[in-house]
């Protein structure tokens, strides 16, 4: 039977940084179910103390980000005197930084999530990515960082979101046939476009949960329907939309990628992937053999 292991992620700021790096770390392990309690914002010895009583209640393994040395060290205290592991995620990191710069740095409290002007950056790149979603302004693209490309349900949406939160100003366009947004498609120069294809069985099945989840029937004509419904989720269909795409894809020498065993993350880190070598093409020849590029591209 799988293992159901508490993990107490705790935190004085948002919790992203314990949270990332403990679900990183238990998705290696088949037979663990973790059963997470996120705490963030914890700042005082009293909120502390209320948490040491949880885990004492529920005990497994405490994951921690805390600047405070005070907090700290109570924290470490609480959880010997319980036999609780209690792991400090960033210290190995810091203290590696501590010898290589000759500093100890000056720890602040959230200062990653500073409103400084990456911020600002990303903040516009999500803005530039909710505009330009679905092939909306595509007269604007030209504007873009990255452009993504591909039939309805290839994750375009989400994977140019993630992006976003990187920084990257991403748009996308649907691939249908006779679509007006082509010309402008065919215009752009600067952004770098990324098709997106999938398998076709695996596209039938994610078209037919949109389906369901609209609660449309294949016989549906209007409104919705006439863009979820009908022959949507078809097999013919599909495998002549996707022809469609590829031969598009290869006509404008597109970089493409296939998304079938592919989460968001790992499409988005591919295309980064790509457009920091296009940014960078000193560093191309570098790059070429890195296992990213290769996995990018092993399904051609």
């Amino acid at each position: 039977m799988p293992l159901r292991l508490h993990m107490h992620l705790i935190s004085d700021s948002t919790g992203e940084t314990v949270t990332t790096v403990a679900r990183a770390a238990v998705s290696q392990f088949d037979d663990v179910v973790p059963v997470e309690h996120v705490w963030f914002f914890v700042r005082t010895a009293a909120q502390l103390e209320k948490i040491v009583g949880i885990v004492e209640a529920l005990p497994g393994l405490v994951v921690y980000t805390l600047m405070s040395p005070e907090l700290r060290h109570l924290l470490q205290e609480r959880c010997r005197a319980l036999n609780v592991p209690c792991v400090p995620v960033l210290d190995s990191v810091m203290q590696a930084l501590t010898t290589l710069v000759g500093s100890a740095g000056r720890p602040k409290i959230g200062r990653q999530h500073a409103m400084d002007d990456e911020y600002f950056s990303r903040i516009a790149a999500m803005n530039f990515a909710m505009r330009h979603d679905d092939g909306q302004f595509v007269e604007e693209l030209e504007e873009a960082d990255v452009v993504l490309v591909g039939v309805s349900r290839t994750s375009k949406t989400p994977t140019c979101v993630y992006l976003a939160n990187r920084g990257v100003r991403a748009g996308n366009v649907p691939i249908v046939p006779d679509m007006p947004q082509l010309p402008h498609l065919e215009r752009l120069s600067k952004p770098l476009v990324v098709g997106l294809t999938i398998n076709p069985e695996a596209l039938v099945q994610i078209r037919r949960n949109r389906q369901k989840m609209l609660g449309l029937g294949a016989d549906e004509g209007d409104g919705e329907g006439a863009r979820y419904g009908g022959d949507y989720a078809d097999i013919e269909r599909i495998r002549q939309e996707l022809l469609f795409a590829r031969r598009l894809f290869a006509r404008k020498g597109w970089d493409e990628i296939d998304v079938t065993k592919r989460s968001v993350e790992e499409t988005a880190a591919a295309i980064y992937q790509k457009l920091q070598a296009r940014r960078h093409p000193e560093l191309g020849a570098l790059g070429a053999g890195l296992p990213l590029a290769a996995h990018a591209d092993d399904a051609g």
